[in-house]
């Protein structure tokens, strides 16, 4: 009897991947990740001089560029097409896209909340939708992988209210579509961090008092005992993107050094 390797379930080679918001710390890491484990991806993002300069680290065959961001169904529409039109079919997606607005709730713009909910509620949802239709069409199942946060399920003190309620969002949208297309082998998820190191959040990383109170105060919060890297979110992409994650659907994997644990 032939033995196969358990490892091969976690296997993406040759796998067509659509990365939204891939100009951010995230969308880099997981096209870097995807690529040197054989996928293609496609750099969905507004950024064209990011897209372009991520690009140029990756294997030139793996990767395409869409300088769009899921704005409207066309646009979500658009980064679909230009996975098919290159690489001939789309496997899954990463949709990392979103932004956050802080200030307290009674002198908050209602545009900035509109801001926030439309790119990380709306945009997702679209991305969704072109992305389904296709997975639909092509009838081999695949993967959806929405980002959200721990601040869909915690609230914050510090002016969160409309950045908490859009990852909430998020979290009920893998979860309701995870329901719809179960039964066409399509699953959705939600990966769900903690603060990691980004150009937004370089500054609690920084050896100054700001830096330092803020960190300390996260620190107190996290067994593991560090914030989290953007190569911290690799296996579990790996995991959520392959067919290791082929009976886990509806999730949200709090990838958070024990945060939420607390």
């Amino acid at each position: 009897m032939t033995v196969v390797s358990p490892l091969q379930l976690f296997n993406v080679r040759g796998k067509t991947i659509l990365i939204t918001g891939a100009s951010g710390a995230l969308g880099g890491e997981a096209a870097r990740t995807l690529t040197a484990a054989g996928a293609h991806v496609v750099l969905a993002g507004g950024n064209l001089d990011a897209l372009e300069q991520l690009a140029r680290e990756l294997p030139r065959d793996q990767v395409a560029i869409v300088h769009r961001r899921p704005d409207t169904a066309a646009d979500a529409e658009a980064m679909v097409a230009r996975a098919v039109e290159v690489f001939g079919c789309l496997d899954g997606v990463l949709a990392s896209a979103g932004v956050n607005k802080v200030a307290p709730i009674v002198d908050m713009p209602v545009a900035d909340f509109e801001t926030v909910m439309d790119a990380n509620v709306r945009g997702a949802w679209l991305t969704c939708q072109a992305v389904g239709r296709r997975l639909l069409k092509q009838g081999n199942g695949g993967s959806v992988v929405l980002v959200s946060s721990t601040r869909g399920r915690l609230g914050h003190p510090a002016g969160y209210s409309a950045y908490c309620p859009s990852k909430a969002a998020v979290d009920l949208l893998a979860k309701s579509l995870a329901a719809e297309w179960g039964k066409d082998g399509i699953r959705v998820n939600a990966l769900a961090p903690t603060v990691f190191r980004s150009e937004l959040t370089a500054w609690m990383y920084a050896d100054d008092a700001e830096g330092n109170a803020t960190r300390e105060a996260m620190l107190s919060r996290i067994p593991l005992g560090r914030l989290a890297e953007p190569d911290d979110f690799s296996g579990a992409l790996i995991y959520l993107l392959s067919d290791a994650s082929a009976f886990l659907t509806g999730q949200v994997l709090y990838l958070d050094g024990g945060y939420t644990a607390c």
